[in-house]
């Protein structure tokens, strides 16, 4: 009967050492994904304002600057300004936060403050995670 205590005591002392590390690894995943959604969100609008500032869609609307005005442009693509009227796009999807698990994200138009939450939606210049979570080092996970 002891023996079955002493053991029990020990499992529940290395079950309750493993909850943490499950939670940290589980954080650390959820950063690497928000790191690399934002990459390729944030690559997606910079090479679509290359494009356009190089002129591949003929003329832009005025307020935006060269910049998509939505997400969804970025997957739906463009018009290139050619006779045979080929898309380019530069998103297959709208990545997923992994913090809000859901596929939207705060928006910042060129025009708006670098901390504002809302957005002027004259055109997509940057985005940002919507969840309220902060990171270990303090910083909030929508001002990465």
């Amino acid at each position: 009967m002891i023996e079955l205590i002493v053991a029990f005591t020990v499992l529940l002392i290395l079950s309750t050492l493993a909850v943490p590390l499950a939670r940290s690894k589980l954080r650390v995943d959820r950063e690497r994904e928000l790191r690399y959604a934002l990459k390729e969100i944030r690559t997606a609008i910079d090479k679509y304002k290359d494009n356009c500032d190089a002129g591949y869609f003929g003329q832009t609307k005025l307020g935006t600057n060269c910049y998509p005005e939505t997400l969804e442009i970025l997957v739906t693509g463009m018009k290139l300004n050619t006779a045979d009227g080929k898309k380019l796009k530069f998103l297959r999807r709208i990545p997923r936060d992994p913090f809000t698990g859901k596929m939207e994200w705060g928006m910042r138009s060129d025009q708006d403050d670098p901390k504002s939450t809302g957005w002027g939606s004259q055109n997509l210049f940057d985005v940002y995670s919507k969840t309220e979570e902060k990171a270990p080092d303090g910083t909030k996970y929508a001002e990465w």
